[in-house]
């Protein structure tokens, strides 16, 4: 066990390499060693594209040794046909006869079909071996699967005494309230580029004529998702640039829908206005979304259960009045402080489950 251990580690470790890249298809990684030794290794780079095993399988020189190897791999190789062929399959007719697997696939046209074919072709197969370590790593993936939505990031920047902006003037200049340091804003844009959509209401569109992409990294721009209820956003502002998809949820029936790149859908602002948002995203293949604000937007999925994890940054400035911040209460991940800022990381829940 403890050298599966070690080999299902090096899976872990590049599967990451796809973060940002393979959405909504989980991160995997795939190892294949013999006689205690790495042979080949791969990792899920891009949707659509080969699967992890697939490009450790290729990776191997000799592939005789196939013959007498085990394959690691992090999430259980698939039986279906998608778009690739099934992994499962090629395992089988490579003649490997022994596979360790991290964790089960939630995914109805996978989960445990994989395991079943293989162990049927006379294959060893080996189960749960880092499998916490597994799910806390494609938890955005598990989450969409398992509750039909997708995994929910809150982040926003708050004064010392409170407040996430100042009192906004009619007919001042839209721009963005600076809270957050130079360094904390990067990591923003890290994370942006890590999630599949990015989210604001009216308000912050209007008053901070925001541009949701990755300018401080590099990496995809997410998806952007604005709530315009009354078609109030100027069409010339930076959202309707048409450099970025960027759904628009409205109310407005004459919302304009010949601009590029932008999609408005029209949905009743009620009740469940955010559980429909949700599966709308979910059915466009959205997995993870991070709200960025503002007050009201947030507090709405605080108040709902509707989120997941939280950034919050609070700075050592203070302004007197504005517009407080969200209340929240959380399970505390991590604290970490930057320069005159810092910065708390909450879960909803106090450990991740699937179940």
């Amino acid at each position: 066990m403890i050298v599966d251990k070690k080999y299902m580690y090096r899976c872990l470790q590049l599967s990451q390499n796809g973060r940002g890249f393979v959405s909504p298809n989980p991160m995997v990684g795939a190892v294949v060693v013999h006689d205690n030794k790495i042979i080949g290794e791969g990792y899920h780079r891009q949707y659509g594209e080969s699967h992890a095993e697939v490009n450790a399988i290729n990776s191997v020189k000799d592939k005789s040794l196939l013959h007498d190897s085990t394959i690691y791999v992090s999430l259980e190789p698939c039986a279906h046909h998608g778009k690739t062929p099934p992994c499962a399959q090629l395992i089988i007719d490579s003649g490997i006869p022994r596979v360790v697997v991290a964790c089960l696939d939630p995914y109805p046209a996978v989960s445990g079909k994989g395991i079943k074919m293989m162990e049927d072709a006379g294959i060893e197969v080996i189960l749960s071996v880092l499998e916490k370590e597994a799910l806390e790593l494609n938890k955005e993936f598990f989450t969409s699967q398992y509750e039909n939505r997708p995994y929910i990031y809150l982040k926003w920047a708050q004064t010392k005494d409170g407040f996430i902006d100042k009192e906004r003037c009619e007919n001042k200049k839209p721009q963005p309230t600076l809270i957050s340091n130079e360094f904390s804003r990067i990591l923003v844009h890290k994370k942006r580029a890590e999630v599949s959509a990015i989210m604001i209401g009216t308000n912050t569109a209007v008053n901070d004529n925001p541009s949701l992409t990755t300018r401080f990294w590099y990496g995809k721009n997410p998806v952007r998702v604005v709530l315009d209820r009354q078609a109030r956003i100027p069409s010339d502002y930076r959202l309707f640039d048409g450099e970025v998809e960027t759904i628009v949820f409205t109310e407005e029936e004459n919302f304009p829908d010949i601009i590029e790149k932008i999609v408005p859908i029209r949905i009743k602002f009620d009740e469940n206005l955010f559980n429909t948002i949700l599966a709308i995203l979910k059915s466009r293949k959205i997995s993870s979304i991070l709200v960025e604000g503002g007050s009201e937007l947030l507090q709405g999925f605080i108040n709902r259960q509707l989120w997941d994890e939280a950034y919050i940054e609070t700075s050592s400035i203070s302004f007197g009045k504005g517009v407080r911040a969200p209340a929240i209460n959380g399970h505390i991940l991590e604290k970490r402080n930057w320069g005159a800022s810092e910065q708390v990381h909450l879960s909803r829940l106090d450990k991740y489950k699937i179940l």
